[in-house]
């Protein structure tokens, strides 16, 4: 769904959109024929208007075309399944308040019934700022490239750190989108000023690469131009680059190179079915992968603060933000690892494996580890009171 675009661009609009849109403000609104197509002039205008596309996108053009003339509606296209449904007031834009009149399509409902149209599968279902993050992605576009590399079908997205609005290319500097609140799918010239971020063209094959013969687990990935690296340290030569959200075949993970991007620290890497080494920042899911086995090798080296390194044992061992089994988790261990203590304190008492301990660890990222999966005896050796 997009948010309310307030400017309007009336001056732009040729005579003939001008005299179609007088004829059909004379005419009443019903329910019943809310849907209803444009004057066949007026979708002549809507097609596939330069060559190079894929059959898919062509197809997903043709499908939005067909849908010219139908009402923007805040919500629409949003069901169980693609295609029109009345939408709801958008709490802001007194030209939505008949929404849920009017059946129809907002910006992503378009796109969404577009692309289930030319695949046969509910593709790219989501927002605008979804489908802009799709994994379904065979090639992406700055907004800095303008509209030259587009070719039609590729969907083009508005929004400053969240997408809020998208179209679709359909050639010649033309797209098609569901506009805003009062307005019907039109066919206009393309916009890449002000907050234009970009475009995407999407793969319509929609295959999932499947996890490799020995084991591996498919995770999906976040961000837009992430490396991989030949080691697990972002210094290394990079392997391969990710222009957007994509999958991955994860082999398994292991403490290395401390990273902080995005707003996240994280010291986990993990090893990808090529040989190859990506952050776990950028791989959906929380800091250490679940199921996920360790690679083994050397772990990272106690800070100069004055902790001290010990093992773990057991599997699924988490760690919680405070001495209590209650509080959140704050990482998650699939199996034996290192873990670096600062100190260690009496706090909840704790009966697990068999063993009943009060004395947890502090470790170094602020976490807390009761005792019990941590080798060695209840209250450990060298290690100060927290």
């Amino acid at each position: 769904m997009n948010t309310t675009i307030s400017s309007r661009h009336v001056v732009g609009r040729s005579l003939a959109a001008v005299a179609a849109l007088a004829v059909s403000a004379a005419l009443p609104v019903t329910a019943a024929n809310a849907a209803s197509a444009a004057p066949a002039s007026a979708q002549a205008a809507c097609d596939v208007l330069a060559p190079g596309a894929s059959a898919t996108a062509e197809a997903a053009v043709r499908a939005a075309c067909g849908q010219i003339g139908v009402w923007y509606s805040w919500g629409g296209g949003h069901g169980a399944t693609p295609g029109p449904t009345y939408g709801y007031y958008d709490g802001s834009d007194p030209d939505s308040l008949h929404d849920n009149e009017r059946r129809g399509f907002d910006c992503s409902g378009l796109t969404r019934y577009a692309y289930a149209q030319a695949t046969g599968r509910d593709l790219i279902n989501g927002t605008a700022d979804d489908q802009f993050h799709t994994s379904h992605a065979a090639a992406r576009f700055s907004a800095a490239q303008g509209s030259a590399p587009l070719l039609p079908g590729d969907l083009m997205f508005w929004g400053s750190g969240h997408i809020h609005h998208v179209a679709i290319y359909i050639g010649a500097g033309q797209m098609v989108e569901a506009y805003e609140s009062g307005t019907h799918i039109r066919v206009t010239p393309v916009r890449t000023g002000g907050d234009y971020a970009g475009a995407v063209r999407i793969d319509g094959s929609g295959t999932v690469p499947p996890p490799p013969a020995n084991g591996g687990t498919t995770f999906e990935t976040w961000g837009t131009r992430v490396r991989t690296h030949s080691s697990p340290s972002v210094g290394s030569s990079v392997v391969d680059t990710f222009p957007g959200p994509t999958q991955v075949s994860v082999m398994c993970q292991k403490h290395a190179e401390t990273v902080t991007a995005e707003g996240y620290t994280n010291d986990i890497w993990s090893q990808l079915s090529d040989g190859s080494w990506l952050t776990n920042i950028y791989i959906k899911g929380p800091a250490s992968l679940p199921g996920i086995p360790d690679c083994g090798g050397t772990s990272t080296p106690p800070p100069s603060g004055g902790s001290k390194a010990f093992q773990t044992w057991g599997t699924a061992v988490r760690t919680h933000s405070e001495a209590n089994v209650s509080a959140a988790v704050v990482d998650y261990f699939p199996q034996p690892t290192t873990v670096n203590v600062v100190c260690q304190a009496h706090a909840q008492t704790v009966t697990a494996d068999g063993y009943t301990n009060d004395a947890w660890s502090r470790l170094t990222d602020g976490s807390w580890m009761t005792n019990i999966y941590i080798k060695g005896p209840e209250w450990l050796p060298g290690v100060p009171t927290c």
